[in-house]
C-alpha cells in the first residue's frame, strides 16, 4: 500500500485528490443533464458541456456568454454574473430569453450562476464562474398554454352577449398565446338563429365580432381582410374558396398553416395576403367554433414577427378553447333568441301610440333592455278622468313578457269598473295570486315550477274637475310631483304588499290636489337606482320650455350605464283641465217633470255645439232614461253633465248608493226597458260610486266631422 492511501484511510478511493476532482469534473460536463459552463473573470466560457441539445460545444469555447446565447437583454446578464463575480452571492434561477445558432425561434433559460474562488477564499479575487443553463423553453410553453387555456375558462361564459363572449375569447388568447385574434360570428347567430348544421353552406355571411392584438401590432397598417391589425369589428365577408378558412368551416377541422413564400392559396384570398403581409404574420391557426354539428364562426389565430411559430400542441389548445368558446356563444345566442322574443311580445303588449286624453298630456319612454316584464298604460275613465298605470315583472324573458301582459289586460279590464285604485290593485293581487298558484301546481320537472314571482305595479287616477290624483301601489315606489313653478310636491303613499307577495296587507291610498301643469312621473325602480335619483329626475322635470317627449329624454341622458342595459318604463303626465266651453252641468230637482226638462236643455245645449239631429236625438233618449231612473229610485241631490269630447259623454249624479241592473223585459212587461235602451243607444255605459252616492254615465261615440270639430274646439278653447 502506497503512503498516499495509507494516509488517505482503508476507505478511501484510489488516486489522488487532484485525480478525484478531475474525475468528477468530467462525470459532470459529459452526463448532466443541466448545462454547465465555466466562465473566465472575462465571462469568456472556457469550458462546456452540451448546454442545449443538438448544439456544438465547440462553437460557445472563447466567447462571451452574453453573446454566445445572444441575449435578449446582454446588459442585465452581464451586470448580474459581475456582481457574483465581486462576491455578492450567486444567483439563481434567473430566467433569461435568446436564441441559439442552430435551434431557429425564441428560446428561454433558466440560468444560476456561482462564483469558483481560488486559494486564497472568497477574499481574494474569483478564478472564474459556474453557469449552470437549463432549457425551459417547452416547460414555459407549456404553461403558458395552461394560462391561455385557463384565462379562456376565466373569462368565456361570464356574459350573455354575443359580442361580449367573443371580445372576451380574443383578450384571453393575446398577447399571452397569438399575437393577433380575429373571431367571426356566423351573421345570422348574431341575431339569435339557430346556427347551420356543417359543412357551412357557401356564401354564408361571416360577421367579425372581435378581435384582439398585442401592443407590438397595435400600430400598423389597416388590413383590409382577416388578419387586419385594426379594429374592424362588424364587418361582414364571405370566406373565398380554397383557403383555409373555407376548408376549416368544411370539414370542421383545426388547420396549422405556416405562412410566407410559397403558398398557392393567397391568390385566391388577395385581401387576407394583403393583411398577412402587412401584419408579418408567419403561422396561423384556423378552428371552426363548432357545437353539436352545427358552425357558428371562426377563430384565426396569428403569430408574427420573431415570434415562435404554432405547432400541433399549440392546435390542441386553440381546439380545446374554441369548444369553450362555442360553448359560451351558443349560451349566449340562445339568450339572444328568447330576448329578441320577449321584447317582441312585450312591445306588442304595450300600447302601440299615445292615446289622447280628456286633460292629460302623456308621453313615455321604455328602454330595452334584460328586464323584459315592465309596462306602462294609460286608460281613459269616465268622467274625463285617466287612470295611469306603470308596473313590472321582475326577471328576464319569455315568461316574464307574457306575465306582464296578463296583469296589464287584468288592469284594463279593472279601470273600467270604476274601481278605486286601492280596490283595482287589490283584485289584481287576487289575480296574481292565482298565477302563483297555477305556476307551483306545474309538474317537478317543468323549470317554472321552482321559479319565485315578483311584480309591483303603480295606479293613479287624476280627475280633470278636481284637479285630484288618487294613487295606489304595490311594491311599487310612488310617483315623483313637480309642480309648474318647479317646485316637488310631496305624495306620501304607503306602499302595499307586491302583487306576488305572500303579504296580505290591505292597500291604502293616498290624494293630492294638484295645480294645472303639474307634472308626474311613474316611473320603473330601476330609474330610482342610484344615488340621488329621485332628486335628479325631479330636477330634469323642473326645465321650463321642453316638452314631454324631451323631458323623457333628458332623464334617460342622465341615467347610469347600467341602467340602460336593465331596461325601464317611464310614464310623464301633464295635467290640465276640461274646459268650460266643452262641460255642460245642471243641478236638477226630484220631480216628475225632470225629466222633460232634461230633454229640453240637453237639444239646446247639443245643438250649440253644432252636433248633428241623430246625436241629438239619440242623446235626448239616453238622458231622459237615466234621469227617469233617478227620480224614481235615486235620493237628492240629482245632477246632470255634458262632457263633450272626442266623445259624447252624458253622467246624472244621485245620492242613492244603489246601482240599477240591465235586464231582459219580457214582451208583457210593462216596464224594465231603460237601460236595454241605453246601452243600445251608447257605445259604453257604466256606473261609478263615490261618497255621496253614484254616477251613472254613457259615451257615444261622433261622427268623424263632429269628433274633429269638438277636437277644434277643445284646442281653441285652451282646455
Amino acid at each position: 500500500m502506497s503512503d498516499a492511501e495509507t494516509a488517505a484511510g482503508p476507505g478511501a478511493p484510489r488516486g489522488g485528490p487532484d485525480q478525484l476532482d478531475e474525475a468528477l469534473l468530467a462525470t459532470l460536463f459529459t452526463q448532466s443533464a443541466v448545462g454547465l459552463g465555466v466562465l473566465d473573470p472575462q465571462l469568456r466560457l472556457v469550458r462546456a458541456n452540451s448546454l442545449v441539445e443538438g448544439e456544438d460545444i465547440g462553437e460557445y469555447l472563447g466567447h462571451r456568454f452574453t453573446d454566445a446565447f445572444r441575449l435578449d437583454d446582454p446588459d442585465g446578464t452581464e451586470q448580474l454574473m459581475k456582481r457574483v463575480l465581486a462576491g455578492e452571492g450567486a444567483a439563481r434561477d434567473h430566467l433569461v430569453r435568446g436564441r441559439l445558432r442552430r435551434i431557429p425561434g425564441d428560446r428561454e433559460f433558466l440560468v444560476s450562476v456561482y462564483r469558483l474562488d481560488g486559494p486564497g477564499g472568497p477574499e481574494a479575487p474569483a478564478l472564474g464562474l459556474l453557469a449552470a443553463v437549463v432549457d425551459v423553453t417547452e416547460r414555459q410553453r407549456a404553461r403558458a398554454r395552461n394560462a391561455a387555456l385557463t384565462a379562456v375558462r376565466d373569462a368565456v361564459g361570464g356574459s350573455l352577449d354575443v359580442a361580449a363572449t367573443c371580445r372576451s375569447f380574443a383578450d384571453a388568447l393575446v398577447p399571452g398565446f397569438a399575437d393577433l385574434a380575429v373571431v367571426e360570428v356566423v351573421d345570422d347567430v348574431l341575431r339569435g338563429a339557430d346556427p347551420p348544421v356543417g359543412p357551412l353552406p357557401p356564401d354564408t355571411p361571416l360577421r367579425r365580432a372581435a378581435s384582439g392584438r398585442c401592443d407590438a401590432f397595435r400600430d400598423t397598417a389597416e388590413g383590409a381582410g382577416e388578419g387586419g391589425a385594426r379594429d374592424r369589428s362588424g364587418v361582414t365577408r364571405r370566406l373565398a374558396a380554397r383557403t383555409p378558412y373555407a376548408l376549416a368551416t368544411t370539414d370542421l377541422r383545426a388547420r396549422l398553416v405556416p405562412l410566407g413564400p410559397g403558398n398557392p392559396w393567397p391568390a385566391t384570398d388577395p385581401d387576407g395576403a394583403r393583411a398577412v403581409a402587412e401584419t408579418g404574420a408567419h403561422s396561423l391557426i384556423v378552428v371552426p367554433l363548432t357545437l353539436r354539428g352545427a358552425v357558428l364562426g371562426l377563430v384565426s389565430l396569428y403569430r408574427c414577427g420573431a415570434a415562435e411559430p404554432f405547432d400541433e400542441d399549440d392546435v390542441s389548445l386553440a381546439v380545446s378553447a374554441a369548444t369553450r368558446a362555442a360553448l359560451g356563444i351558443d349560451n349566449a345566442r340562445r339568450y339572444e333568441r328568447e330576448h329578441i322574443i320577449a321584447s317582441t311580445v312585450q312591445r306588442r303588449l304595450l300600447p302601440q301610440a299615445e292615446r289622447q286624453q280628456a286633460a292629460v298630456d302623456t308621453a313615455h319612454v321604455l328602454l330595452p333592455g334584460r328586464d323584459s316584464g315592465c309596462w306602462f298604460d294609460t286608460i281613459a275613465l269616465s268622467g274625463a278622468r285617466t287612470a295611469l298605470v306603470v308596473g313590472g315583472v321582475a326577471g328576464e324573458g319569455l315568461q316574464s313578457a307574457i306575465a306582464m301582459g296578463q296583469l296589464r289586460t287584468v288592469i284594463q279590464a279593472l279601470a273600467g269598473l270604476d274601481l278605486e285604485p286601492e280596490e283595482v290593485l287589490a283584485r289584481l293581487k287576487d289575480t296574481a295570486d292565482r298565477l302563483a298558484d297555477e305556476r307551483a301546481a306545474l309538474p317537478p320537472a317543468d323549470a317554472l315550477q321552482g321559479e319565485p314571482m315578483s311584480a309591483g305595479c303603480v295606479y293613479g287616477v287624476y280627475d280633470p274637475f278636481t284637479r285630484t290624483c288618487t294613487v295606489a301601489r304595490a311594491g311599487h315606489p310612488a310617483p315623483l310631483i313637480v309642480g309648474p313653478d318647479g317646485r316637488a310636491v310631496a305624495l306620501d303613499v304607503p306602499e302595499g304588499p307586491g302583487l306576488f307577495s305572500t303579504d296580505s296587507a290591505l292597500f291604502a291610498p293616498a290624494t293630492v290636489t294638484l295645480e294645472v301643469g303639474s307634472l308626474l312621473a311613474f316611473c320603473t325602480a330601476e330609474l330610482l337606482s342610484g344615488d340621488c335619483a329621485a332628486e335628479r329626475i325631479t330636477e330634469t322635470l323642473a326645465r321650463p320650455g321642453r316638452s314631454l317627449q324631451q323631458l323623457g329624454d333628458d332623464i334617460v341622458y342622465a341615467l347610469p350605464d347600467d341602467t340602460r342595459s336593465a331596461g325601464a318604463a317611464l310614464l310623464l303626465a301633464r295635467t290640465g283641465t276640461v274646459s268650460d266651453h266643452l262641460v255642460a252641468t245642471w243641478d236638477l230637482a226630484q220631480d216628475p217633470t225632470t225629466p222633460a226638462t232634461a230633454r229640453v236643455l240637453v237639444r239646446d245645449r247639443l245643438q250649440g255645439w253644432g252636433l248633428d239631429e241623430d246625436t241629438v236625438e239619440a242623446t235626448e233618449l239616453i238622458v231622459s232614461e237615466l234621469v227617469t231612473n233617478a227620480v224614481r229610485y235615486g235620493t237628492p241631490p240629482l245632477r246632470l253633465r255634458l262632457l263633450l269630447d272626442s266623445t259624447l259623454t252624458c253622467e246624472v249624479h244621485d245620492g242613492s248608493p244603489a246601482s240599477p241592473h240591465l235586464r231582459h223585459a219580457r214582451t208583457v212587461d210593462e216596464g224594465g226597458r231603460g237601460l236595454f235602451i241605453v246601452s243600445r243607444l251608447a257605445s259604453h255605459w257604466g256606473a261609478r260610486h263615490g261618497p255621496d252616492g253614484k254616477v251613472l254615465w254613457t259615451e257615444q261615440d261622433l261622427p268623424e266631422g263632429e269628433r274633429n270639430g269638438a277636437k277644434g274646439e277643445r284646442n281653441g278653447a285652451g282646455g
